[in-house]
């Protein structure tokens, strides 16, 4: 570690229960950052609300809002000059936190930008994925407060940052994916979520989205994108994400299956 001295950043988190994983990502920012906020789900009962004061966080319960709403929430609440944003599944490297200290020891190189990115690395059933789809999985997490916030469609949240966004190069941690069994168990919620959007913008499902799309995805990710280089946890990803497309746009054609037969 390049210094003890802790840095003017809010790690801000939200989480249910999350009692089972939430220590790991805050070790990893606990004994450099300035501030931890977490807003917990007004129902968590496993805990995690105790794991994370252990740390020093702050924490909140809320009603829960939908990722955005919830991670703005916790935003808001930040008091220091620069936000982390952090999942309960995520960790911040040794090689990661040491860039960031650095960056803050360099305040040239800080001044510029609104924001900076870094690579996502997921570890998924014994192996750190490294190719394919999923890496690098570039997000931006690190922000000057009251430079951005977060938007996009829930449950796929992202930052709109007002100004230029610098990039880092060590990993965040990823551990989202715990078994293949948790894996396929969000196939459901994401695709009722998507059909859902698809539905509401007036959207269709043809023949090229049943056919050709899940194939070209596996193409893509195994062959294009390397992913045969992560052995077969990097080949069963690329045809998981296959069936996964596969599914929403036959559910789409479910939906439109179903609205036709009752007029």
């Amino acid at each position: 570690m390049i210094t003890q001295q802790r840095l003017p950043i809010s790690v801000c988190m939200i989480a249910g229960n999350e009692a089972h994983r939430i220590h790991r990502a805050l070790d990893s920012v606990s004994s450099w950052v300035e501030e931890i906020i977490v807003v917990i789900n007004d129902d968590v009962t496993d805990g995690t609300d105790k794991i994370a004061a252990g740390f020093g966080a702050k924490v909140f319960r809320e009603p829960w809002k939908g990722h955005i709403a919830q991670k703005n929430s916790a935003a808001q609440k930040a008091n220091s000059d620069w936000i982390l944003g952090l999942d309960a599944d995520e960790a911040v490297s040794p090689e990661l936190r040491d860039e960031i200290q650095k960056l803050f020891s360099e305040p040239q190189k800080l001044q510029p930008f609104a924001a900076f990115s870094f690579p996502r690395l997921c570890w998924y059933c014994g192996r750190w994925i490294r190719h394919g789809d999923w890496y690098p999985d570039r997000s931006t997490r690190l922000w000057r407060r009251g430079r951005a916030e977060w938007g996009g469609v829930d449950p796929h949240d992202k930052l709109r940052v007002n100004g230029s966004i610098g990039k880092l190069h060590a990993d965040l941690h990823h551990y989202s994916r715990e078994s293949i069994n948790a894996h396929l168990q969000k196939i459901i919620p994401f695709s009722d979520e998507f059909v859902r959007q698809h539905l509401t913008a007036g959207q269709k499902a043809g023949i090229f989205n049943l056919a050709i799309r899940p194939l070209w995805r596996f193409l893509r990710a195994y062959f294009f994108r390397f992913g045969f280089l992560d052995g077969w946890q990097g080949y069963y990803i690329a045809w998981h994400n296959a069936f996964a497309t596969a599914v929403r746009y036959a559910k789409i054609r479910e939906a439109q299956e179903r609205k036709k037969s009752t007029g």
